[in-house]
């Protein structure tokens, strides 16, 4: 079976873009997921560039689970656990005691999301290069 690393890796880039442009459309909630979806996506790619499979949608347990020989995650595993927070949240109703996902994230939310998820692939690129 062919390894597919690199899609996984350029839909994470594309979904950063994503990211960015629901956050200049003030569509933070979403900007924040894109942002979640980008780092999941772009740690699979790595774990399959490594030849392992990947599972969950945890990105820091993702983060947890590549080999020791790959050093300094333990920040990225922390900003991992903070992408982490956007995957059901941002886009369920009932994830919050009221109001609609969109009442609950703004600028702030959706630029360090994206920040966040940014530095990870940032990290998995120079991984994968």
């Amino acid at each position: 079976m062919a390894n597919r690393a690199l899609d996984w890796l350029a839909q994470a880039h594309r979904d950063l873009e994503q990211a960015q442009d629901s956050r200049a459309a003030g569509r933070h909630e979403w900007a924040c997921f894109a942002a979640q979806q980008a780092a999941e996506k772009t740690v699979r790619a790595l774990h399959l560039h490594l030849g392992q499979e990947a599972w969950g949608h945890v990105v820091a347990h993702l983060l947890r689970e590549l080999p020791n020989t790959i050093t300094g995650l333990e920040d990225l595993i922390e900003k991992g656990r903070v992408l982490d927070n956007f995957y059901i949240p941002a886009r369920y109703p009932n994830s919050h005691p009221a109001g609609a996902p969109f009442e609950h994230y703004g600028p702030l939310q959706s630029e360090e999301a994206i920040r966040y998820a940014r530095e990870i692939i940032e990290f998995v690129d120079s991984q994968v290069a």
